[in-house]
């Protein structure tokens, strides 16, 4: 009886009014059983939705790359099987394919080999994991990718920081036999050196080499690259991985399989990945490159004068109320999209209404996964034009898999066969000159093989590398701007040896950039924030050199902002000095009146400026530093830290040679003393570049 009446005084509650059985009222029961039909009904219909938006959160955010590959603790080796752990360190996706593409190979090839693939970033929890499970390994291959100016991609910071801490770690890897291929490029100064590197670690703490360390090169076909060190690995391996009653025969052909999604046609009505996810922040307590922030562009405004005949943005994100924050010194990386010219010259090429809705899957109907070297997918359902204009590379030269996939889907046989003499060894030189000398992008090439037209799940596994995030320096400090992050951006446009105008595709993005002080319908971005290790001294007294000509200057505007903050703030700050470049300051002196405002204000000691179209001769940064000589090493010998950001290619190349001269004639030493000299600056973290 108790629990009745408290069940009639909750539910007189609810509905507010009297449900007393003893009142004569032929109703009650009805209003009883009725009140319980509502609550019911009420408790069902919250929790379907409850169960309808966790579904949802699931797609609110570009997922981390699936592993299709089992984790390590699942893959039970049988009898008579041997591990192979591929490991891969990228920045742009190119390792990860390769890693991706040699297990296959070696599955095809060898059926005592149990293969996986190893995002190093997700290799081990915590640092002190690592050493634990490589001493599980016994055969594991490194596909490395060296980024900016020496430095290890982002998910292979972690490991290389640990694995090179310089700690005498003795020969603990005996057990393992490895191989290591580095992705690099010969124009920078240090090429492969994170291949070069782990090379030589894991052979000094024991390893055994399996095979010569492989350098790809990116500024010819590191693809070829990859292939000639491919072919040395399988004798190698035959000798580890094949029995003599093995079906395989080491004269067995491999051809490796097209990667493809399997895609599903949606109807109109379904709600499309974009329209249901349209809020700024992803939910996320900390954003990175696989679950970025969109956010609006809060300003855009060109920085040339209207005499320039080229163009530099300087953009604005607005990160208020997203919990997003940065230091000076950091990156920010940005995804834009395909402009929507290239975008509807792609769905004509490929021959699909841009508004068709689909999804891309990397299962099968089933639920098994599809394996092979498939990328990790975007985000679906969506339309083929959101598709080709956020997550295809349509601009860059196709890679040689790409030309392949093409040929296999040309509906003439004539150019199937040369598409597939431009992807194979005999086809290297006009590969080299007709597609990468010619800088003919992916749609080019279609559009000169119009037979060719893959179906989607091909194109977008198989054709078009997903879009990657540009990275640029921030040009701005939080002491001053924690809601905003500043770029400066060059925009990339100019002829191509073919005659297409080839446009960068995010430069173009900003530049076509609507920003919310002009318009509510603003265009947006999702971005993250990449940290640096490009600061300024800990301590402000520290005097400072900065050399940045063109958008190599944004870092520095940041720095500048943070000294100015902490001068207004009483700290007694060092002499800064700033080495700028530009062609005329009539048309492309960048923050003009902001830089003369730092120096009035004290923020900044000394603005030096080389303009290499003014005079008769071409004057730049180095020729600057070198009429200032004497006053860089005298702040150089009294403790200095030395900044250069811009071009790698010619810049700093030209700038490290002039600082090799500086300190050799300034300091009276021969080159081999002034080369040790500087590399001391460098080990110590006195000389720092921000470079690409």
């Amino acid at each position: 009886m108790t629990s009745n009446s408290e069940l009639i005084r909750t539910l007189e509650s609810v509905l507010g009014v009297s449900l007393d059985p003893n009142s004569g009222s032929g109703s009650f029961i009805v209003i009883l059983t009725t009140s319980a039909a509502v609550i019911a009904g009420l408790v069902l219909f919250l929790w379907r939705r409850l169960n309808d938006r966790s579904k949802e959160s699931k797609v609110v955010v570009a997922p981390k790359p699936l592993k299709l590959e089992p984790e390590e603790d699942e893959v039970e080796i049988r009898s008579g099987k041997t591990r192979v752990s591929i490991f891969f360190g990228t920045q742009t996706g190119t390792a990860e394919g390769f890693a991706k593409a040699l297990a296959e190979e070696i599955r095809g090839r060898y059926d005592k080999a149990v293969v996986k693939v190893v995002d190093l970033d997700d290799y081990a929890a915590a640092d002190d994991e690592y050493e634990e499970k490589l001493k599980k390994e016994t055969l594991a291959f490194f596909i490395v990718a060296t980024y900016g100016d020496g430095e290890p991609t982002d998910n292979a910071a972690r490991f290389y920081k640990w694995f090179t801490d310089g700690s005498e770690k003795g020969a603990w890897l005996q057990q393992l036999t490895y191989g290591v291929f580095g992705l690099g490029n010969r124009q920078y100064e240090h090429f492969n050196k994170i291949g070069k590197v782990l090379d030589e670690q894991l052979n000094e703490q024991g390893a055994k080499r399996l095979i010569s360390v492989g350098l790809g090169d990116d500024d010819r076909c590191i693809e070829d690259d990859f292939s000639a060190w491919r072919e040395l690995l399988w004798p190698e391996l035959d000798k580890l991985l094949r029995d003599e009653d093995d079906v395989k025969s080491a004269s067995t052909a491999y051809t490796a399989a097209i990667p493809q999604y399997r895609l599903v046609i949606h109807d109109v009505a379904v709600t499309t990945w974009e329209n249901k996810h349209t809020n700024l922040a992803n939910g996320h307590v900390s954003y990175d490159i696989h679950h970025p922030c969109r956010v609006n562009v809060a300003v855009r405004k060109e920085l040339h004068k209207p005499e320039s005949d080229r163009s530099c943005i300087h953009l604005e994100f607005d990160i208020s109320g997203t919990g997003m924050t940065y230091e000076t010194g950091d990156h920010v990386g940005v995804y834009a999209e395909n402009c929507d010219e290239t975008v509807e010259e792609a769905g004509r090429l490929l021959g699909q209404p841009l508004d068709l809705l689909f999804s891309i899957h990397t299962d099968q109907d089933d639920g098994t996964p599809l394996g092979g070297s498939l990328p990790p997918p975007f985000p679906s359902p969506c339309s083929l034009h959101s598709a080709l204009a956020c997550y295809a590379d349509l601009l860059n030269p196709p890679k040689k898999a790409a030309l392949v996939a093409l040929a296999a889907h040309a509906a003439e046989p004539s150019e199937a066969e040369k598409l597939k003499y431009l992807s194979s060894p005999e086809g290297k030189d006009e590969y080299a000159k007709w597609v990468l000398g010619s800088q003919r992008s992916l749609l080019e090439v279609m559009a000169e093989f119009p037979s060719a037209r893959p179906p989607l799940g091909v194109f977008f596994a198989a054709v078009a590398p997903h879009l990657q995030p540009r990275y640029y320096s921030i040009s701005s400090s939080p002491r001053l701007a924690p809601n905003r992050v500043h770029v400066t951006c060059a925009l990339v446009y100019g002829p191509t040896p073919t005659g297409r105008i080839h446009k960068g595709v995010c430069s173009t993005w900003m530049k076509n950039a609507v920003p919310i002080e002009k318009c509510q319908e603003c265009t947006c971005a999702p971005i993250f924030i990449r940290p640096s290790n490009f600061k300024l001294p800990s301590n402000p007294s520290i005097p400072i050199i900065m050399v940045g000509p063109g958008t190599g200057l944004a870092p520095f505007r940041g720095f500048l902002q943070e000294r100015l903050s902490l001068k207004q703030d009483g700290i007694q700050l060092g002499l800064a000095v700033l080495f700028f470049g530009c062609r005329n300051c009539r048309m492309d002196f960048i923050y003009e009146d902001e830089l003369n405002n730092f120096v009035e204000q004290g923020a900044l000691s000394e603005l030096i400026v080389a303009f290499s179209r003014e005079g008769p001769e071409k004057v730049y940064v180095q020729h600057k530093m070198m009429d200032n000589a004497a006053d860089v090493w005298n702040l150089i010998s009294s403790g200095a830290y030395l900044y250069v950001c811009g071009d790698a290619k010619g810049m700093a190349r030209d700038v490290h040679r002039t600082l090799h001269t500086i300190v050799q004639e300034q300091g009276q030493v021969d080159s081999s003393k002034a080369e040790s000299i500087v590399k001391q600056l460098q080990m110590e973290g006195r000389y720092l570049r921000d470079i690409w």
